[in-house]
């Protein structure tokens, strides 16, 4: 079945390590501690714009909804500039809610 989300020549086995590297990314750019749990994951996409496959984020913090980023590729080809700004309105919320 990990063949259907790990498509275009990525091999499943490295796909839970670039998942890895990017929740670890995730979670310096909001800045949250070890209560929160990062997820990342790769899904089938309909849409021609994201080449068949979207990466999605979510950010479940203690007491709080999860809240959800999109990126319109797959996971092996987002860059960190674009996880970064995809990240950009959950670090605003946590900012916004802290204060």
């Amino acid at each position: 079945m990990a063949r259907l989300f790990f498509r275009r020549g990525a091999s499943p086995e490295a796909a839970p390590d670039a998942a890895r590297e990017l929740a670890a990314k995730a979670r310096l750019i909001l800045g949250v501690d070890e209560e929160t749990t990062i997820s990342i994951s790769e899904i089938a996409c309909g849409d021609p714009a994201c080449g068949g496959a979207e990466t999605v984020v979510l950010v479940m913090r203690p007491g709080r909804r999860t809240e959800a980023a999109k990126l319109m590729k797959p996971l092996a080809t987002v860059t960190d500039d674009e996880l970064a700004e995809a990240l950009q309105p959950l670090r605003d919320v946590a900012s916004s809610s802290a204060g």
